[in-house]
């Protein structure tokens, strides 16, 4: 258990398949959304935290959605969105200003709204759009809340129309949360989380995945790194890094390569040609960085394996935090950053 941890981020890590549950028997009485011929397109607007929540979405969904799923991280609105697109604006606090800016002119060009917020001016300005409001339960960080918030996209999207069949694939993605939670807080120390954490020790986490599901997982993994561990982390994607990143593995990278370990993600719906490479990559990158691991999802189906790979990096971010006596909860730099930008 860690020494410092203040605000009880690994109890919090525990309860995460019941916050996937409970998020998704809250959507069901969601009224006040739009019909389902009434949108060609779907926008989600987030940063950080609340953001990924639209990666989440675009990932599992996209391939299966009649409609395209574009994710904002920003100021600016697309200048196609309109009427007939369905826009979610998710924010944790409801005061995040990108999500702010970007979502008051999604709604002046007429689009559908959706809010996903704990309160503040989103939840206000919703009032004015009559739009559908997705509360947010209350704890310290917003990274604490990704079931909270990513699980209602596409429980709407499913209740309008637009996704069928993601009732059974929520369902097994809760189903194979539990089950992980059971092995990695069950076995505490002596889990694969915590020998992962090891095994990475002091070393800058260069983490490879493949395709949107691998990518998702990977970005959750790398902004928990950042945050409950307090340690740079860097992410790269198959098969875009074939065309570049490979050609950096040489003679003057390896001062660099030695405090790096390299972490692929894995999971069954890779293109086969993207599992060959990942192959191929480790025995190009090995012998130039500290260390390899690999870890593959596991569970039914794409977003139970996208939840079980980004699952298990929380508890290797929080076990890298505890065995460097690092207090995971507090984020002091991103409170200091929002002064600075409001002063």
């Amino acid at each position: 258990m860690p020494l410092v941890d203040s605000d009880h981020m690994f109890e919090r890590a525990a309860r995460f398949p019941e916050q996937v549950e409970q998020a998704w028997a809250d959507v069901r009485s969601i009224s006040g959304l739009p019909g389902r011929e009434e949108i060609e397109s779907v926008v989600v607007i987030g940063m950080g935290g609340s953001g990924i929540a639209g990666d989440v979405l675009a990932a599992v969904a996209s391939p299966l959605m009649p409609v395209p799923v574009t994710v904002v991280k920003g100021y600016e609105c697309p200048h196609f969105v309109g009427e007939s697109t369905l826009v979610f604006a998710v924010s944790y606090s409801g005061g995040t200003e990108e999500t702010i800016e970007a979502a008051t002119d999604a709604a002046l060009a007429g689009a559908k709204m959706v809010v996903v917020a704990g309160g503040g001016e989103l939840v206000r300005l919703a009032e004015g759009w009559r739009a559908p409001v997705v509360g947010v339960p209350s704890v310290p960080w917003p990274r604490v809340a990704f079931g909270a918030m990513a699980v209602p996209l596409i429980g709407i999207v499913w209740k309008m129309g637009l996704l069928p069949g993601a009732d059974r694939w929520t369902e097994r993605a809760i189903e194979q949360l539990r089950a992980r939670r059971d092995e990695l807080a069950g076995a505490a120390e002596s889990s694969e989380a915590a020998e992962v954490a090891r095994r990475v020790g002091t070393t800058v986490p260069l983490i490879h995945a493949g395709g949107a599901v691998g990518q998702v997982a990977a970005m959750r993994w790398k902004s928990q790194v950042n945050e409950n561990a307090k340690r740079l982390a860097f992410v790269s994607t198959q098969p875009e890094l074939c065309h570049n990143e490979v050609c950096g593995w040489a003679e003057g990278s390896k001062a660099v390569g030695e405090q790096l370990t390299l972490v692929q993600l894995r999971h069954d719906a890779e293109h086969p040609q993207v599992g060959r490479r990942f192959e191929i990559t480790a025995e190009l990158v090995q012998p130039w960085v500290a260390g390899l691991v690999v870890v593959r999802g596991q569970g039914e189906g794409e977003l139970a394996q996208l939840l079980d790979l980004a699952y298990f990096g929380d508890y290797v971010s929080l076990w890298l935090a505890a065995n460097a006596g690092v207090d995971p909860g507090p984020i002091e730099v991103l409170m200091w950053l929002k002064r600075q930008l409001a002063g």
